[in-house]
């Protein structure tokens, strides 16, 4: 098959899903907007984490932070090792129906109710004892995310010193952005154009000037990781208007341009789908498709970490309540539409002048990442060489790292104060101490290397703070007097998926690779999974029984 009929159908289905689904169905049967109702960046303006945003700079953070690498590297591996059917199917299906839902009411949820995080509405919808539970696993979750992302940006400034400049020095434009925007200096729009003139700048400058440490390069990481953790710490207790929403924002349009030159380049190259459709029902490398296709893909399909940026970050600046179908919905769309050209990539455009079959050979060898940059570098030879479109790719990758790391450090700043803030003593209540706890562990991780200990759960894990917000978001929609048949389905499916996962894994480390530590760790997340369902259940059971409900 042409890879242009998959991306205009794409394209086609997802602009009516928003339409026909999230703005007539979701918004009018579900949420209702009421702009009347002061949102909690006006209620509890503070100047640092909540503050009004202009509904396109709050559409820019939310997109990049969601958005990083996840969307291209799930679907690459989707479809090495179970074909490009698969993962078209999925992320066209969940995309619309479980992700952009989840990433929408997260964010509704989380406006109507002080900004708080999803885990801490936990307390009122489902038990304090859910709560206490999902704020702590997220909690660590998020510890891991901040390692990760820290080792990612690290280990990418160490092979492409040609990042080194407009990854540095994005921070003082972001920061001439924000102020400019918050004092009306420049309308948006030329303000924009500024930016991304200075963007693009700086990244030509790193081009033509790459940075590199005079050190080995285990020396050099610890430098680069110790810096991006600093970073991390002040980009989090600075104003969300002065650093965090401009970067955000001025990132999303680097990927969105590297959207329109590949939408472009497929048109124009047109490459056929030479990857095997469907490779069958197990893979000895990921498993069964059922369920790894679920938790391989899910940036651009559902991932658990959108709700966390959805109710940590950007519930704390959203405008009105009617920007958050624009943000939410709409931004787990642009970000499916990534995923498929993701698809398409590896399905076509990476497979020129091979056979089919051989795609596997090519990720064993080369990685998700360098696929990426291959294929976009096929795809945008009508305006680059191929050499220079790879590159580009993966700079515009690598600029979105960055972005996911700062909010992240943010988050945990938000979730340490949810989880302890109320039992610290006094003094030790403030936004410095409070991003301290989370940015340790944090370090002590990355510069060991221990997370990847732990890493090869963090998909299932991942999937499974999804599962766990469904059973909130439904707990929430029963107790409002809302339809849940838009919910409750999905909060089934994403259990049996993850469960499922998990048992796949802990009988895998168990008895196949004799992992103690993993195996356990496998059967930790299949109790928590049981106990929050079982609390949620029970929250949804009481209110039937009080005949209080509407389906």
């Amino acid at each position: 098959m042409n890879s242009v009929y998959i991306l205009v159908f794409s394209a086609l289905w997802l602009i009516v899903a928003y339409f026909w689904y999230g703005k007539r169905t979701l918004q009018r049967k579900i949420v209702e907007p009421l702009d009347v109702n002061p949102c909690p960046s006006h209620a509890q303006q503070d100047g640092i984490d909540f503050y009004p945003a202009d509904k396109m700079v709050l559409f820019g953070h939310h997109f990049s932070s969601i958005a990083g690498a996840g969307p291209i590297v799930g679907p690459i591996v989707a479809v090495t090792f179970f074909g490009w059917g698969p993962a078209v199917i999925w992320l066209l299906v969940a995309g619309v129906f479980i992700g952009a839902i989840h990433d929408y009411l997260s964010l509704i949820i989380s406006v109507r109710h002080c900004g708080v995080s999803i885990p801490d509405t936990a307390k009122e919808f489902v038990s304090n004892k859910a709560r206490i539970l999902f704020l702590i696993f997220v909690w660590l979750t998020i510890i891991l995310v901040v390692a990760v992302f820290g080792n990612l940006a690290a280990k990418s400034l160490i092979t492409k010193a040609e990042l080194v400049i407009p990854t540095f020095m994005a921070i003082p434009l972001a920061i001439v952005f924000g102020i400019f925007n918050k004092n009306r200096i420049l309308p948006l729009w030329a303000n924009t154009i500024f930016a991304i003139s200075g963007l693009i700048f700086f990244i030509w400058l790193g081009f033509q000037y790459p940075v590199t440490l005079p050190y080995d390069p285990h020396t050099s990481y610890i430098i680069w990781f110790t810096l991006l953790m600093i970073y991390g710490f002040c980009a989090s207790v600075t104003p969300v208007w002065i650093l965090l929403q401009p970067r955000d924002y001025i990132s999303s349009w680097v990927l969105i341009i590297g959207v329109l030159l590949a939408f472009i380049g497929i048109f124009i190259v047109h490459p056929d789908m030479n990857a095997p459709v469907f490779t069958g029902f197990v893979s000895p490398e990921q498993g069964p498709v059922i369920p790894f296709l679920f938790i391989i893909i899910a940036c651009g399909a559902v991932s658990g970490f959108h709700s966390l940026i959805a109710s940590g970050t950007s519930s704390k600046q959203i405008n009105k309540e009617s920007d958050a179908l624009f943000v939410g919905f709409g931004g787990m769309l642009v970000e499916t539409i990534i995923g498929i050209i993701g698809v398409i990539i590896a399905g076509g455009a990476i497979m020129w002048g091979t056979e089919p079959g051989q795609l596997q050979g090519i990720f064993k060898s080369s990685g998700a990442l360098a696929i990426y940059g291959d294929g976009f570098g096929k795809l945008t030879s009508f305006i680059f060489t191929p050499e220079v479109g790879s590159v580009i790719g993966v700079t515009i990758v690598n600029i979105f790292i960055m972005t996911t790391l700062d909010t992240s450090v943010r988050l945990s700043r938000f979730l340490t104060n949810e989880m302890a803030g109320s039992v610290l003593p006094k003094p030790l209540r403030n936004k410095f101490f409070f991003t301290m706890i989370p940015v340790i562990p944090a370090f002590i991780l990355g510069i060991t290397d221990s997370w990847s200990l732990i890493w090869p759960v963090f998909g299932a894990a991942n999937q499974l703070v999804a599962a766990l917000v469904f059973i909130i978001i439904s707990s929430y929609l029963y107790a409002k007097g809302k339809p849940v048949k838009y919910t409750l389905w999905a909060t089934f499916f994403m259990l049996l998926m993850t469960i499922t996962a998990l048992f796949w894994l802990a009988w895998k480390f168990f008895l196949e690779s004799s992992n103690l530590f993993l195996g356990t760790v496998s059967v930790i997340l299949i109790v928590l999974a049981c106990m929050m369902a079982f609390e949620g259940f029970k929250k949804i059971s009481e209110a039937r029984k009080k005949g209080s409900l509407k389906n």
